[in-house]
């Protein structure tokens, strides 16, 4: 299995293991498929999933602009990584929006 606090931790070096390991387990089954355990930035719609299921649902957050922003932010942050892990790209939304407080 795959250290998901480690690659958090190259963005985050402050990063909680308990934050983390909230979001793993919120992301479940979806981990257990390397498709769905990345995140592709260049996918206008798989963007869209994770405004609507992660950052709107999840983290409460309805301003489509501030969404849009964290998930530009993201992008840009981990734009040197290829394979863009979900739960640190989940992470660093949180971590943008001042959320992380609230999983």
């Amino acid at each position: 299995m795959t250290d998901y606090l480690a690659d958090v931790k190259k963005y985050d070096a402050g990063a909680s293991a308990d934050v983390v390991n909230k979001i793993v387990k919120h992301l479940g089954i979806a981990l257990r498929n390397r498709d769905s355990s990345l995140v592709s930035a260049s996918d206008p719609k798989e963007l869209d999933r994770v405004k609507a299921g992660w950052i709107a649902k999840k983290l409460a957050v309805s301003d489509a602009a501030k969404a849009d922003e964290a998930i530009k932010a993201v992008c840009a942050a981990m734009a040197d990584d290829r394979s863009k892990s979900r739960v640190t790209f989940y992470y660093l939304t949180a971590k943008h929006l001042g959320k992380l407080e609230t999983l």
